[in-house]
């Protein structure tokens, strides 16, 4: 059975007794980038409360695959936990943007990798408590490299490892970023053959 099948098997199931019912909502902060609403909800036992939450316009992150098995990784700095963080690459989609044509873009802007043929994966929420985010995970294989294109007060470094590497560091706690673990372990799925891939070539 795939993942998604697994998942779909899991909602067929009645969630009535679990589901909140938003009554109202305020926005109580309007960011750049990021939103942050308060609504008031019904819970199945009839009782209102509020809850808050981020609203996130989405995202992706790739899993490149360079001819040698290694893997295109990338460090950044994160300004939350002030430190610097080991990830696949990842950006947010823009207004309207398809999620191929934000993993391309993001994949050249970030690293100057341009890929022949790309396949998605599925789709992580990395902050289910709090946050609307979600990430769709693509795989890239057959790449070309070429320049950065980063934006204006972006920096960050692109370095390869091998999945093995990869897999020690998120082992040993050197690797916490929750899209990139999540990343891992399609990899490991990916290339012990247990999860496929329905890979596509990439239109001009």
């Amino acid at each position: 059975m795939t993942a998604e099948s697994k998942a779909e098997s899991r909602g067929a199931a009645d969630d009535s007794n679990l589901t909140e019912i938003k009554l109202s909502s305020d926005e109580i902060l309007a960011g750049n980038f990021l939103k942050i609403h308060r609504d008031t909800v019904s819970l199945p036992d009839g009782r209102h409360t509020t809850r808050e939450y981020v609203v996130h316009p989405g995202a992706v992150m790739i899993v490149a695959l360079l001819d040698d098995g290694r893997v295109v990784m990338e460090r950044q700095y994160r300004y939350p936990l002030h430190s610097v963080m080991i990830e696949f690459p990842a950006g947010k989609l823009d207004a309207g943007e398809l999620s191929l044509d934000c993993a391309r873009r993001e994949l050249q802007e970030e690293t100057g990798y341009t890929a022949r043929e790309w396949a998605r994966a599925g789709v992580l929420h990395p902050a289910i408590a709090y946050s609307t985010e979600f990430i769709d995970i693509w795989f890239a294989r057959g790449l070309t490299p070429g320049d950065q294109q980063l934006d204006c007060g972006e920096f960050l470094e692109v370095f390869s490892a091998t999945p093995e590497e990869l897999m020690n560091w998120c082992g040993s706690g050197q690797v916490t970023d929750a899209k990139t673990l999540t990343g891992m372990l399609w990899l490991s799925n990916m290339l012990s053959g247990a999860w496929t891939l329905e890979w596509q070539l990439a239109q001009p």
